[in-house]
């Protein structure tokens, strides 16, 4: 009977041995988790997200007071498909619709007829386009 409680006894030390090894693994394990967390910086470049905040108010403000891009000039050809756009090319493509968006709603002939300014304007592409000149 000594044999068979002393086994048990041996038996729950070596699980409460092996229980506290683990926890002491664990520990290890979620210290070096925590060192690498406060190695690693909370945020990396902050470029991007100063380039981001002045148009992101701007847009929130209506653009006032910000002259359109000049976009006359470019160096590379962008892609058509909207999804295929480095991020930049996303960003200079909206600031130009949002700069082309108000520059139409300012016009006084938009203001005063929008549907006729949009045919007239219709109008004139095609012909430039059947003509095969640049706009």
């Amino acid at each position: 009977m000594y044999s068979k409680i002393a086994v048990h006894e041996k038996l729950l030390l070596f699980n409460s041995a092996e229980l506290e090894i683990e926890s002491v693994k664990l520990a290890k394990q979620k210290q070096k988790a925590e060192a690498k967390r406060k190695a690693t910086p909370v945020v990396g470049d902050m470029q991007p997200l100063m380039e981001a905040l002045p148009e992101l108010s701007d847009l929130t403000t209506g653009g006032r007071g910000r002259k359109p891009p000049k976009s006359h000039l470019k160096a590379k050809a962008e892609p058509a498909d909207f999804c295929l756009m480095k991020q930049a090319q996303k960003r200079r493509l909206l600031e130009e619709e949002v700069a082309r968006f108000h520059e139409v709603i300012t016009n006084p002939r938009y203001r005063a007829n929008p549907l006729m300014a949009i045919s007239e304007h219709l109008s004139k592409r095609l012909r430039q386009e059947e003509e095969g000149k640049p706009l």
